[in-house]
């Protein structure tokens, strides 16, 4: 069923508004999924501070193409959903964990990160990178590892010199 010009306007300027407010957009194909989880999907997006908003293709590539990203726009099969966040790869991150609940009932087809289109291979790769809490404590761990490593060598010579 066609949508009006009125519909259409406004889908175009929710797209636009989303390329100019993300840090990275993400584009997400879910086919053949339930209503129900779809649901469950975007309240859980939404807990985690991810906008998701699906659109009509034609209107969406219009919207993107207009902002003037770098790079090709990758194909978009089928239904297609946008997801972005003020968090580099958080939106990537969270379809990815998605993609693999359902088993690849949602997946990620390619995006927008760093003001380039980006494929599906490009934006695979993006949300398998931790988010900053994990690497944060990854980094603390890396730097304690020494410094437990010294530690325990001191008890070891405190050790020995009372026996």
């Amino acid at each position: 069923m066609p949508i009006s010009k009125d519909k259409k306007k406004e889908v175009f300027d929710k797209v636009a508004s989303a390329a100019n407010e993300a840090k990275s957009l993400v584009f997400v194909k879910f086919g053949n999924l339930p209503v129900s989880e779809i649901s469950a999907m975007r309240k859980d997006l939404r807990s985690k501070g991810i906008s998701y908003y699906v659109a009509k293709k034609t209107i969406a590539k219009k919207a993107l193409n207009a902002k003037g990203f770098t790079g090709t726009l990758p194909e978009l099969p089928g239904e297609i959903a946008l997801a972005w966040s003020e968090d580099l790869t958080a939106p990537a991150r969270e379809i990815y964990a998605f993609q693999k609940k359902t088993d690849k009932k949602v997946s990620i087809v390619g995006g927008i990160f760093d003001g380039a289109f980006k494929d599906q291979a490009e934006m695979l790769s993006i949300a398998l990178i931790p988010s900053l809490d994990v690497l944060r404590g990854q980094f603390v761990n890396i730097i304690n590892s020494p410094l437990q490593g010294l530690v325990i060598a001191l008890k070891a010579i405190a050790d020995k010199q009372q026996a």
